[in-house]
């Protein structure tokens, strides 16, 4: 029996998983939209990654795989953790770093652009040294956007290929999405083509993020860039212009925290064979406030089949002793 290993990095936009070898390499993704259900979609996964990793068992055996750990990682990291039983459950900048250092050892600068969030990281010899993310503002993400194309009425996927196609990108707003917006639709009502509104939407991207998550941030190459945005060769095209130096996107730049995490509960110690059958348990959770003391902490309890597995989020010990009490 060979070892496997689970990685999910769950975001507000969208959920992605992965199931590494002992070297590494990927032997089962998917990537699905979150939809704001982080349970219901992993468990979407877990059905599509099971389906694959009997496809890859069927073909080799008796060396099939056996998932031995599961990492968590994203906004909906603690959730899906305690459905998975994962072993590790790890923030986005550590997972990042990790599944990126592991495909490329020489990188010094990591840009990542997902749905709602932003980051930077900064790495010498494959170790963080710095990082900022954006604030409350979506401006410049992939929400941003799939709003903003949807207003052009093309696909969010196409805007890279669009965006190429043009030798005078238009300038706009760049610092809230909502003037963003505004101003593209002055910009098409005084004559600009589409392909350079959309060029100048790209750029617009990369401008926020240079002015705001990566202010006062010394850039170093190589820099590779990940995340949702990054398969916009648009604002890829934008990010070499903008820094004067070449922006590399792995295949799987998508899926980096996953892999990341799946990395980590490779070298966890807290190991036990994963069961793809939860995937068809009841999940569900219950928000309730401890009444303590004046915080009034929201308690966020899970349950798997109507049996309590997990709870969180007091901040004291005068809730704790309660905080599995119904």
């Amino acid at each position: 029996m060979k070892t496997a290993y689970l990685g999910i990095d769950v975001g507000s936009i969208s959920t992605k998983a992965v199931i590494i070898d002992q070297d590494n390499r990927i032997l089962a993704k998917d990537y699905l939209w979150t939809e704001v259900n982080p349970i219901g979609t992993v468990k979407k996964l877990l059905q599509s990654l099971s389906r694959q990793m009997d496809r890859i068992n069927k073909s080799q055996p008796p060396e099939s795989y056996q998932v031995q750990s599961v990492g968590t990682t994203g906004s909906a990291r603690r959730l899906i953790g305690s459905i998975t039983g994962a072993s590790v459950i790890k923030n986005e900048i550590t997972t990042h770093a990790i599944g990126t250092i592991s495909r490329h050892p020489e990188v010094r600068t990591i840009f990542e652009i997902g749905g709602q969030d932003s980051k930077i990281i900064l790495i010498e010899n494959g170790i963080v040294v710095d990082y900022a993310m954006n604030t409350l503002c979506a401006a410049g993400t992939g929400a941003f956007l799939s709003g903003l194309a949807q207003r052009l009425n093309e696909k969010v996927e196409d805007l890279g290929e669009i965006a190429l196609t043009s030798d005078n990108p238009t300038r706009l707003a760049a610092r809230c999405s909502v003037f963003a917006e505004s101003d593209m639709v002055h910009k098409s009502q005084i004559g600009h083509s589409k392909p350079d509104i959309i060029a100048g939407i790209c750029q617009s991207v990369v401008t926020n993020y240079l002015n705001n998550v990566a202010k006062g941030k010394r850039i170093f190459p190589p820099i590779i860039f990940q995340g949702g945005v990054s398969k916009n060769i648009g604002v890829a095209r934008a990010f070499t212009e903008a820094t004067g130096h070449d922006i590399h996107v792995d295949p799987d730049s998508h899926l980096t925290g996953a892999l990341g995490t799946a990395i980590l509960a490779k070298s966890s110690e807290n190991r036990q064979p994963f069961d793809f059958q939860i995937s068809e348990a009841d999940f569900q959770t219950k928000g309730v406030n401890c009444e303590k003391c004046a915080n009034h902490c929201e308690i966020i309890r899970v349950y798997r089949d109507k049996e309590l597995i997990d709870a969180w989020g007091n901040k004291c010990d005068r809730g704790q002793a309660d905080i599995f009490t119904e």
